[in-house]
């Protein structure tokens, strides 16, 4: 197969994809998602059974984080397709009789040889799109072909001889291409009426009959020698003074480089960029206090500006004494820089080096995030009414986090146990779009740790914070993704609440989880967040009290799912999506 993909594929396949995944009704919608005989036979049909086409197509991920696809940030639908390179075809259309794509379908793309396979194909109609490459010499094998039209378009190279063993073709446009070269005399019998054959706009063809006036190949040839000569002259010079000029560039690169990096300040790479502790110090202005953002389990968190970076960035510093030792940060952080998901935060690069104390010095450099945390729209009481966020506001942000954590647990070659999950760690863009953060960094600790007593005594620091932390841990369970979930639960009921999990309220015979459970489903309207109570008139007007209601009770219901007491008890994430999901349906989503 080409490695460009194929043209038709695209066609049926945005088709058949555009109809499974953003069917209208909540029963079409379920069976999509729950449906596993129709996803394995969609895949089967698109990849022709090749084993490893598409390997992240199965049960485990939601359809929005398949290989090739992408769906809207905020409302998880399909909005683009991109099946480069995966050996997929349309060679198994066998009755396939009539292919009409001409003027405004934009294709591009070499047509694959594969559509020879249409055996029962009488109609082919590509032009006025943008195909490159060589008309396929399989074509002349389709015994049932009667029309072929490939006009205006950029295709290249000679007219296939074979075209001429096409015994039903009665009609040949091939105007406004590029192509060359003699036309062959096999197509004699369709030239026997010159009015069924078009060749215009390809000024390189030469021969054939007299009535389609293309100049003998002798010609032609002699004046295609003198502009390849000229062509070959125009190129040595162009090259030449390309080669010069690279070359100067990088003396004076390099001599610039040279200038501006400190011999003492060990780097770690991001793409071209090298951030060095010096970059990172005076990006931070020298780690100060008014840059300080936060402080958590693994370090402090700074906000800075990097020259030459558009974006302002976050910087978190690893705090070495209480989380240890770390001699494979390197092949940890690249692992982690690796993992790509709208729902998390996106790593930048990382540092490995010594500050000005001469200390081992390890960093980490994050996007920013411009709204903030979810702690600080949940619980800052500055500028109240302006951060309050709505009921679908939260369903979509607990929608964003449980496919963060779907992809941790179940997208990864190795699952990642996140350790840490509360509002502080749930950052939110321009869009309210919320993306998880510091995940990662509890398997970048554990595994840079030596197994000695003395590290064992600050596990507890790996293991989250005070309210989000599953009961199995305080026995010595090893951590987890059901740990996560049982944290992405406690966080839910917060979202519900508006009340931490370690609110004065809550004693040891009185858990958050507890309160929810007592309350749903006849009390729901006593325990929510006020502000959930609140008209919202751009975000609610279609939702009646009812559907309020069920709506509360529905997401009270999926935190105390996850976060039941015991493991075996809570429910999968990728369930979770699910819920959420229908629940964003009855919003009217």
């Amino acid at each position: 197969m080409r490695t460009y993909m194929s043209i038709f594929f695209l066609c049926f396949a945005s088709q058949i994809l555009v109809y499974y995944f953003l069917s209208s009704s909540a029963t079409t919608v379920a069976l999509a998602l729950s449906s596993r005989t129709d996803k394995l036979a969609l895949k089967e049909t698109l990849t022709n059974g090749v084993p490893d086409s598409l390997p992240s197509w199965n049960e485990s991920l939601y359809f929005c984080e398949w290989q090739g696809i992408t769906c809207g940030s905020r409302h998880m639908r399909v909005i683009s397709l991109h099946f480069e390179n995966q050996t997929l075809g349309v060679g198994r259309l066998k009755r396939l009789q009539v292919l009409h794509l001409t003027n405004n379908n934009k294709l591009q793309g070499e047509i694959p040889m594969e559509l020879s396979n249409c055996i029962n194909i009488k109609v082919i109609n590509l032009g006025f799109n943008q195909l490159i490459g060589r008309i396929p010499t399989r074509f002349g094998s389709m015994m049932q072909l009667i029309e072929l039209k490939l006009s205006a378009n950029n295709l290249v190279g000679t007219i296939p001889s074979s075209l001429g063993n096409a015994s039903s073709l009665q009609w040949l446009s091939l105007t406004q291409n590029h192509l060359e070269g003699s036309i062959p005399d096999s197509l004699e019998r369709v030239f026997s009426n010159v009015s069924a054959i078009s060749l215009t706009g390809n000024k390189n063809l030469c021969g054939g009959i007299p009535q389609l006036k293309f100049p003998p190949c002798s010609k032609v040839l002699a004046k295609k020698h003198k502009r390849s000569l000229k062509k070959k002259l125009i190129l040595i010079s162009v090259i030449g003074v390309v080669l010069i000029s690279f070359i100067v560039f990088i003396i004076f690169y390099f001599l610039s480089r040279k200038t501006k990096m400190l011999p003492s300040s060990p780097s770690s790479q991001k793409g071209n960029l090298m951030i060095t502790y010096r970059e990172l110090h005076e990006a931070t202005n020298g780690f100060s206090s008014s840059n300080l953002v936060g402080t958590g389990s693994f370090g402090s968190v700074y906000k800075g500006s990097l020259l030459n970076f558009e974006k302002p960035i976050v910087v978190k510093v690893l705090n070495l004494k209480t989380c240890g030792g770390a001699k494979s940060f390197k092949a940890e952080r690249e692992a982690l820089g690796k993992m790509k998901h709208r729902n998390l935060v996106k790593i930048l690069t990382c540092c490995s080096s010594v500050d000005y104390k001469g200390e081992e010095f390890k960093a980490i450099v994050f996007e920013f995030m411009p709204k903030g945390s979810l702690e600080k729209l949940l619980h800052d009481k500055e500028g109240s009414g302006i951060h309050n966020l709505s009921l679908r506001q939260r369903v979509d942000i607990a929608l964003d986090v449980a496919h963060a954590l779907n992809y941790l647990h179940n997208g990864t070659e190795q699952a990642i146990v996140h350790c840490d999950i509360k509002p502080s760690n749930v950052l939110l863009d321009d869009d309210i779009v919320a993306h998880l953060g510091d995940f990662g960094l509890a398997r970048l600790i554990l595994g840079t740790r030596d197994h000695s007593s003395k590290d064992q005594v600050n596990s507890s620091t790996i293991k989250g914070s005070i309210g989000y932390v599953p009961p199995e841990y305080g026995a010595g369970v090893p951590v987890s993704p059901q740990g996560d979930v049982y944290s992405f639960g406690i966080l839910l009921l917060e979202m519900l609440t508006g009340k931490r999990p370690t609110d004065n309220m809550f004693s040891q015979n009185l858990s958050l989880h507890k309160f929810c459970k007592m309350k749903i489903p006849v009390e729901i309207l006593e325990i929510v967040d006020s502000h959930l109570l609140m008209p919202f008139p751009k975000d609610q007007t279609l939702m009646t009290e009812k559907n309020i209601k069920e709506c509360l009770v529905m997401f009270a219901e999926i935190g105390v799912a996850c976060s039941e007491e015991f493991a075996t008890h809570r429910v999968l994430t990728k369930d979770v999506i699910v819920k959420l999901f229908l629940q964003n349906m009855i919003m009217g989503r």
